[in-house]
């Protein structure tokens, strides 16, 4: 069975026709359902396979803009059902899309190159992330997408829940909320056989313990956070809602362009420095955005749109955090993690741009062609400093996939 006529970033629809033509294939062992629903009213699918009580749970589609999870989860599904040892005494359950809502508005099905991936790009303010909202929001506030990822949770009690992330332009590596020995090697093996370079040290697991490379143990609730101004507390998101039943979650990231600078894990010979340039870049070029968006604000008077929300937001971190970059020491001083922060420094004005870029545009606002051209430079300069090469989409895949059934074996043995 053909997962899609060609190798792309498939749509939900997509996903939940294939999810549903493989639990029609094997309807005893394979049945999908309607869990929940969006803010929009879209609809969230799980697809289950096996009826064992000890579970795994796959999420995928938690962030719009990283879409490779979809395929994975479907992959991992195939494997799954061919291969019976895998379901044997474990079901596994699929939560095809967390956030359909933010996926409508993501438009890259196949990018071929950042600037296009950013023409199409979106990535919802943090209250309206599923996984990211019960640190950001009351309890009482929290979206339907996140109650239904809680309510999956509460159903199903699983050993293991492994959320499927990526990056634009990077490398990969795994964050896990608790260590799961053995991990390291396989993971290991699988990116140096993809020539995927392994992100060694991940700003978003700045100041984490390393079980391995690329391997990042979340630390304990009363640690300090390596960059205090942040809002967002991955100790507070869903990801440890699985601690109730004595589970854990594994979030796998996966790049879809290569940059080699993030996995050197050699020391780098003036990391305070390098800290304080890329938050003095980082600054410079969120005004810059912010200087289009206060020019063009009177004419966007009374728009409530999603895209314009998460550009705002966006620009709204920049401050505390280049502050906490510039007097905070490096959480690592390695030049792998000195060239994963010179990513996130540019990733965070290049993702307002491309948003607010698709405001304008739709609006046919005279300012959006100077951003646009502004996108353009931004996205070939990011790709240039980190020599950019496009992961084939099937390395992404298999590479996700061999990961999270590593996860599952590993942590069985742990549970």
């Amino acid at each position: 069975m053909s997962l899609l006529p060609e190798l792309r970033y498939p749509t939900v629809t997509e996903l939940t026709a294939t999810a549903g033509a493989l639990a029609a294939y094997r309807p005893g062992v394979c049945s999908l359902r309607q869990v929940g629903e969006s803010r929009a009213g879209r609809p969230l699918h799980l697809l289950s396979i096996g009826r064992a009580r000890r579970a795994v749970l796959v999420v995928a589609g938690a962030h719009s803009n990283e879409p490779t999870g979809g395929l994975t989860a479907l992959a991992v599904a195939r494997r799954v059902l061919c291969e019976g040892r895998l379901r044997s005494d474990t079901s596994w359950h699929f939560l095809l899309c967390a956030d359909p809502d933010g996926a409508s508005l993501h438009v890259t099905p196949a990018p071929r190159s950042l600037f296009e991936y950013h023409l199409g790009f979106f990535r919802p303010a943090g209250p309206e992330q599923p996984e990211w909202s019960p640190s950001l929001l009351p309890p009482d506030r929290l979206p339907p997408e996140t109650l239904t990822l809680k309510r999956v949770m509460d159903e199903l009690r699983p050993y293991l829940q492994v959320t499927l992330h990526g990056t634009d332009l990077g490398g990969t590596w795994v964050q896990l909320t608790k260590d799961v020995p053995g991990l390291a090697e396989p993971f290991a093996k699988s990116a140096a056989e993809l020539n995927i370079p392994v992100e060694a040290g991940a700003s978003d697991a700045a100041g984490w313990p390393a079980s391995g490379p690329g391997v990042h143990v979340m630390p304990a609730p009363g640690a300090g956070a390596a960059y205090p101004s942040m809002p967002d507390d991955a100790r507070h998101s869903t990801w440890h809602h699985i601690h109730r039943y004595g589970g854990l979650t594994a979030i796998v990231e996966v790049p879809m362009w290569a940059g080699d600078l993030v996995d050197d894990p050699a020391p780098h010979p003036a990391p305070a420095a390098a800290m304080s340039r890329l938050a003095g870049r980082l600054l410079r070029d969120t005004r810059e955005v912010q200087r289009v968006l206060a020019e063009a604000l009177p004419r966007l008077q009374g728009l409530d749109d999603p895209l314009l929300r998460a550009a705002t937001w966006g620009m709204e971190l920049v401050p505390g955090l280049a502050a906490d970059w510039i007097h905070t020491p490096p959480a690592d001083n390695s030049k792998a993690y000195i060239g994963s922060v010179d990513a996130f420094a540019r990733r965070l004005p290049l993702r307002a741009a491309a948003m607010l870029l698709r405001v304008l545009r739709a609006t046919d606002d005279r300012a959006a062609p100077g951003l646009e051209r502004l996108v353009a430079t931004w996205s070939d300069a990011f790709a240039d400093r980190f020599k950019a090469r496009w992961v084939p989409l099937e390395h992404q895949v298999v590479h996700q996939a061999r990961t999270v059934v590593a996860t599952a074996l590993y942590a069985r043995n742990r549970a």
